[in-house]
């Protein structure tokens, strides 16, 4: 577990300096990972083959976040599963997000 917070805890370090809107979700979108999500899983479970993935689509993997926010009673706001969901995407999953549905810039 601890290593998990290490991975993701780097990951927050290569971000550059600058305080941008897209550098800040995705620093956001790293805390909440490190907080909560690595309590269940590790990244293995974002990198399964396509055949064997629980999403596979960008509407379903938000509904997963949504799904675990509320399983573990986080009471997150909507905008912190975007910002989640949009830096899995754009981190393992390449979903094509809907022009309807715009997710947060990475």
């Amino acid at each position: 577990m601890h290593a998990r917070k290490l991975i993701f805890t780097a990951l927050v370090g290569l971000l550059p300096a600058g305080g941008t809107l897209a550098q800040e979700s995705n620093a956001n979108a790293l805390e909440l990972i490190n907080q909560n999500c690595v309590r269940c899983h590790d990244n293995s479970v974002y990198g399964r083959p396509e055949g064997a993935r629980r999403v596979n689509n960008w509407d379903e993997l938000h509904k997963q976040v949504r799904r675990c926010e509320l399983m573990l009673g986080l009471k997150w706001f909507d905008e912190d599963v975007a910002v989640v969901s949009s830096h899995l995407n754009s981190q393992f999953y390449k979903f094509p997000v809907p022009q309807t549905q715009t997710a947060p810039a990475e």
